[in-house]
């Protein structure tokens, strides 16, 4: 789904003799109708800036930047309130300039530029502007990561530190291609979750492209982002486990084979596995499980589980078990919800059903779980939006 963002319109400038005003990307525009010798119009000269006099919250990485179109930059001249010059690059063409680093958050700068064309024209702007303070900015967080090859479960998922009131404008900031050509729809969880998926899981061995143009977008009163970004991420094999708890087996199927049937303990009665899609969202060589933590305080603490792959967030793994006998598996279901592989304590032979699953999965692969005595996981219990039907997700979409 392609998004795009509106500018904000900017206060109208002035300059002396003929100047007409203008929106920018964000900044405001000076120009000057230049005649030529013949007395024929020439293209006129047009300074921009990317911020407006007076303006507050400017972006640290934007700001005090200068543009012009009919000529080239003469001068630029930008320093902090007090004074302090702060350096910057022109483009080789002059057309640009830049400073050479971002500038600091929550400060008051001064800007003046000059631009002039070949007939010795010229067009001057002089504002004054102050960048966003650290605290009136909010930040995402996102999985996948950049340049990460994950399974085909895996949604795009951002997560901001502070609330987010204006949904539709953060969820316009970003713009998501796929080379499959895939239609992607946002879906909040909340006002601090945003997720994005296709309509069926990610085509196998293809490409996506994740655009963020947080930059400026007013996200709640007061509050503005500053991220410009740009992800990419690699859909690798379609791989899709199927547990039946009640038959305890794991069939692990890859582009429409079946590569293994693993014996499986699910969980037990009074302790169940959820039913549903699940999408392993970490994967851990070895990590403590401690039942406290799960609402399961004194029944075990395991400090070397292996071989574990998180399905929740609140904490249903599929897992290596070495404490288990080698009975169970495939035969009863004695976990505390979640699917347990046969394993060796430390992990460390590659021929366990624990390690070869582990060794053959990605983060992004889904796991099905069915005939367990227990309800469909939540959609938003870890990344597990594919239990929400199309209409249901699209529904929570503020566009």
């Amino acid at each position: 789904m392609r998004h795009t963002r509106a500018v904000p319109a900017v206060a109208t400038l002035s300059v002396t003799v003929l100047l007409l005003t203008g929106c920018g990307a964000g900044g405001a525009e000076a120009t000057k109708a230049s005649p030529s010798a013949g007395g024929a119009s020439q293209p006129p000269v047009v300074l921009t800036l990317n911020a407006s006099d007076g303006q507050k919250h400017v972006s640290v990485t934007r700001g005090g930047q200068v543009r012009v179109t009919g000529g080239s930059i003469t001068r630029v001249s930008l320093t902090t309130a007090d004074g302090a010059p702060v350096p910057g690059v022109p483009s080789a063409d002059r057309r640009s300039w830049a400073p050479g680093s971002p500038l600091r958050h929550g400060t008051s700068y001064r800007l003046t530029a000059t631009a002039a064309d070949g007939h010795g024209h010229t067009v001057s702007r002089r504002i004054a502007f102050t960048t966003l303070a650290e605290g009136d900015r909010y930040l995402a967080t996102h999985v996948p990561e950049n340049g990460s090859t994950v399974g085909v479960g895996m949604p795009v998922s951002f997560t901001f530190d502070r609330p987010v009131r204006d949904r539709k404008a953060v969820e316009s900031a970003f713009r998501i291609t796929t080379g499959s050509g895939q239609t992607v729809v946002g879906h909040w969880f909340g006002d601090r979750r945003l997720d994005f998926r296709p309509e069926q899981y990610w085509e196998a061995d293809s490409d996506v492209t994740v655009r963020i143009g947080l930059d400026g977008v007013e996200g709640a009163p007061g509050a503005y982002g500053e991220q410009e970004q740009t992800i990419h991420f690699h859909v690798g094999r379609r791989q899709v486990s199927t547990v039946d708890a009640s038959a305890h087996t794991m069939r692990v199927e890859r582009d429409g084979a079946l590569l293994r049937t693993i014996p499986i303990t699910a969980g037990a009665p009074g302790r169940t596995t959820w039913n549903g899609q699940m999408v392993i969202s970490e994967k851990l060589r070895t990590t403590r499980m401690n039942g406290a933590t799960v609402g399961f305080a004194g029944e075990y603490d395991i400090p070397d589980v292996p071989h574990a792959m998180r399905l929740s967030s609140s904490g249903t793994f599929v897992h290596g078990n070495y404490w288990g006998p080698d009975s169970v598996f495939g035969h009863e279901n004695i976990s505390h919800g979640c699917v347990g592989l046969n394993d060796i304590k430390g992990g460390g032979d590659q021929g366990q059903d624990a390690a070869w699953f582990y060794d053959h999965s990605l983060v992004g692969d889904v796991v099905v779980v069915r005939n367990s005595n227990d309800r469909t996981i939540a959609p938003d219990n870890g990344l597990n939006g594919w239990n929400m039907s199309w209409s249901q997700w699209r529904a929570g979409s503020a566009l």
